[in-house]
């Protein structure tokens, strides 16, 4: 009867163990769980105080150039000669008027269109260009990657202002030419990005053994390199955004980039200039809207990177 007890008390201690050694395991997955969730993408993106302010301004500058017809009050190239250098806030005018009376709001809100416009499609187009170039020249080496990259080393050797000021002198004004020229400016830098993560990608261990199985040169450079590129592209292109934003209103403040009477935030700022003493408020705003957007994509691409990449840790 004893024996029996104690065989019992046993076997209950034995069930106890696994039941507290499922209890474990379970609290050991949900710790483990809540860990991923706490260290996803998002979640370390949104730590990032800077980061985050950041996402907002270029939202909201991305949204005020979409919806900029439904947002701008007036015809942003409509002139009133009675009505000039209004200060802002007088005659519903919220930023005041320039010196042809044009409403300062809706030149500004059209602008961030066109300004937004140009530094996204030259850093599509530089980006795409250079991609293609730095990919061919860190995958085949040799007489191939010193002649590219020597072209690239021609075109660093210009500061890239005075390279795409060179440029839209040769190709002329326009938007077209205009993102063409700051596009090939951006160029040398992401084929450098981008040859440089090739060179380490392509001798990796996947990489050999996909040519063990007979996979061929296009096939390995775009379905298994060209994809570890990525994260450098997406942090890079979203900081050089902010130069080409710079870019564009430097030209068209020299009268070379987006001409009159399109409105952009460098010909704005250009207008303001001759008025400083009467109507200060023109350049400053224009000036501003410049200075917050670059910051807003710099903000924006250090939170990218500090996310995708694995040795910056908060």
């Amino acid at each position: 009867m004893f024996k029996e007890k104690s065989a019992a008390a046993a076997t209950s201690g034995a069930e106890m163990e696994v039941v507290d050694g499922a209890i474990t395991e379970a609290a050991k997955e949900a710790m483990i769980q809540k860990e991923r969730k706490a260290n996803s993408a998002w979640r370390k993106f949104i730590r990032n105080k800077s980061a985050v302010i950041g996402l907002i301004i270029v939202i909201v500058m991305l949204t005020i150039g979409i919806f900029a017809p439904f947002i701008a009050p007036f015809d942003p190239n409509a002139t009133s000669i009675t009505e000039t250098y209004l200060e802002p806030g007088v005659n519903g005018h919220i930023f005041g008027t320039d010196d042809l009376g044009r409403d300062l709001f809706s030149r500004i809100v059209y602008g961030a269109r066109m300004s937004i416009v140009v530094a996204i499609g030259s850093t599509v187009l530089g980006g795409v260009i250079g991609i293609i170039l730095g990919l061919v020249a860190g995958f085949m080496g040799g007489i191939v990657d010193s002649i590219i990259m020597r072209v690239m080393d021609g075109l660093f050797a210009f500061p890239f202002i005075l390279l795409s000021l060179l440029l839209v002198t040769i190709l002329g004004s326009g938007v077209f030419k205009v993102i063409l020229a700051i596009g090939i400016g951006n160029v040398p830098r992401f084929a450098r990005v981008v040859r440089s993560k090739v060179i380490v990608a392509k001798n990796e261990e996947f990489c050999n053994v996909e040519r063990v199985l007979g996979a061929s040169n296009l096939r390995l450079m775009v379905l298994h390199i060209l994809p570890s590129t990525v994260s450098e592209v997406v942090v890079y292109a979203t900081l050089c955004v902010g130069g080409s934003i710079i870019a564009e209103a430097g030209l068209s403040f020299l009268g070379l980039g987006i001409l009159i009477p399109t409105p952009s935030w460098g010909n704005i700022l250009r207008g303001g200039q001759t008025c400083l003493a009467i109507a200060p408020h023109i350049a400053t705003i224009s000036g501003l809207f410049i200075f917050v957007a670059v910051i807003g994509f710099n903000l924006l691409g250090d939170g990218i990177r500090d996310v995708l990449d694995p040795k910056m840790k908060k």
